[in-house]
């Protein structure tokens, strides 16, 4: 995707390290940053210089490239794969990519590891964009499908960022978007600021802006009366971890979208490439919800008149505060799954049967 006219992938790996847009900085400031080691790879997922479950996965496959060049005794890669595991417990994607690093150096030698772990890495990475844009092109059917019956700009509302810097490149919810802007077809998309990180407002309306498509940020409470008043034509959301049951953990604020959805019959897509899929856990409520630091509830960032960026307090210094960064939207609620593979009922048999698994 674009910025300033130029292309970019979220993270990439040159002149032995990896590459990432640290999100941090984003809308205020473009930082591209440097990963040197195992212990960069962590701290970037940890702090969020890279979110999204499938962002996290790619940055998790470079991280034990990183390890490798480090240190080559297993030992070190076994522990580096743990620390990796432990940085972020919900986005399943992350288990997916260790998983599938080790295997794959399982029974490679140890003058071969660095040069096989590189290969699998942005193997894992290439795949990403392909299934995201396939997520587009599945996607586009149903946002074309609204635009034939109504012949007016397609609504869509969006929670968090499911966009291309949540991915590699091309993003899950965003993907049908921009391939429906690029063929033409007039959308607008609600984008939901997305407390407490703000990475609908921050990151999502930023990419939007980058791709010349109309949005327009709203408060994460406004979705249901845009939706009783007939402003929004459909909802597409990203996921962290979708269980085979259908059950969805995406970004906290996700479920009382797909409620207000529900109400109104306004349909609810989620978009998911099949890396984001846990087809062991069958009980939702054995999804590890992270709670991250309160502070992000009760400190904002923002750039003030002088072009400085600052943080401030914005909470009565002895209140506490609660910060789920998770919730999970039922089956129930879910219209279908847009993924790589085409457009599926939320459930069990529906994603056995688009995944043949």
């Amino acid at each position: 995707m674009r910025v300033k006219g130029n292309k970019y992938r979220t993270i990439w790996y040159e002149n032995n390290v990896v590459k990432i847009i640290d999100q941090t900085k984003l809308p205020h400031l473009f930082v591209v940053k440097e990963l040197k080691s195992i212990k960069d790879a962590v701290k970037a997922i940890k702090t969020m210089e890279v979110r999204g479950a499938p962002l996290i996965g790619g940055t998790a496959a470079y991280g034990i490239v990183l390890a490798i060049q480090e240190n080559k005794d297993l030992d070190f890669i076994k522990k580096s794969s743990e620390e990796l595991v432990n940085s972020r417990p919900t986005a399943i994607n992350l288990q997916w990519a260790i998983h599938r690093m080790n295997n794959k150096l399982s029974f490679v030698k140890s003058n071969e590891l660095l040069e096989v772990a590189l290969k699998e890495a942005k193997l894992i990475c290439d795949e990403d964009v392909k299934f995201c844009e396939n997520i587009g092109l599945n996607g586009l059917k149903i946002i074309e499908e609204i635009y034939n019956k109504n012949n007016k700009t397609v609504n869509i509302l969006t929670h968090c960022n499911a966009g291309w810097l949540a991915t590699i490149d091309w993003g899950t919810a965003t993907s049908p978007i921009y391939h429906a802007h690029r063929k033409g077809i007039p959308v607008h998309v609600w984008v939901d600021e997305t407390r407490p990180r703000n990475q609908g407002a921050n990151l999502t309306s930023f990419e939007l802006n980058e791709e010349g498509i109309p949005n327009t940020i709203i408060t994460d409470n406004t979705g249901g009366i845009l939706m009783q008043r007939g402003e929004v034509d459909m909802c597409i959301v990203g996921t962290d971890r979708t269980l085979s049951t259908g059950d969805v953990c995406n970004k906290i604020g996700t479920y009382l979208k797909a409620l207000a959805a529900h109400d109104n019959n306004v349909p609810f897509y989620v978009a998911l490439p099949s890396s984001t899929i846990d087809w062991e856990t069958k009980d939702f409520n054995n999804i590890p919800i992270e709670e991250r630091n309160p502070d992000e509830l009760s400190h904002i960032q923002g750039m003030d008149d002088q072009n400085n960026i600052k943080r401030v307090l914005i909470y009565p210094e002895k209140s506490k505060s609660m910060n789920l960064a998770f919730d999970i939207t039922p089956a129930k609620y879910v219209t279908a799954f847009i993924t790589e593979m085409g457009v599926c009922e939320a459930s069990t048999n529906g994603l056995k049967q688009i995944f043949k698994r």
